[in-house]
């Protein structure tokens, strides 16, 4: 039986390097995705996305530390995550309606770039 709980463990410790190696590759086009933009809620939603990243990281970490008080810690960082991404959704809708209008601009040059590639 102590054959089967090591390939168990081995098995396990090469399943949560490989997803901290796909977590970190996507933590990484994320931030390309938050710089590169173009739009304000492209940002807003790969900050939601960072975010849910965080969350693996953080269980990927628990699960291979065996400390499991991480993966506590992740369920509250969803739930915190969950109201931030609220909070940013209501600031880009009354960014829309506030009388700011440089979201419409953005709109207009999007627009417009997109008849100039036609």
């Amino acid at each position: 039986m102590s054959g089967m709980e090591s390939f168990a463990s081995l098995f396990l410790v090469v399943c949560t390097r490989a997803a901290l190696i796909i977590l970190t590759i996507s933590f990484l086009l994320i931030v390309v995705r938050i710089v590169r933009g173009p739009t304000l809620p492209d940002r807003v939603v790969a900050l939601d996305m960072l975010v849910a990243v965080g969350i693996g990281f953080i269980a990927a970490i628990g699960v291979l530390t065996d400390y499991y008080l991480y993966i506590d810690i992740a369920l509250t960082l969803g739930l915190v995550g969950f109201l931030a991404t609220v909070a940013f959704a209501r600031f880009v809708y009354n960014r829309g309606t506030a009388g700011d209008k440089s979201i419409l601009k953005e709109v207009g040059e999007s627009i417009a770039r997109r008849k100039a590639g036609q």
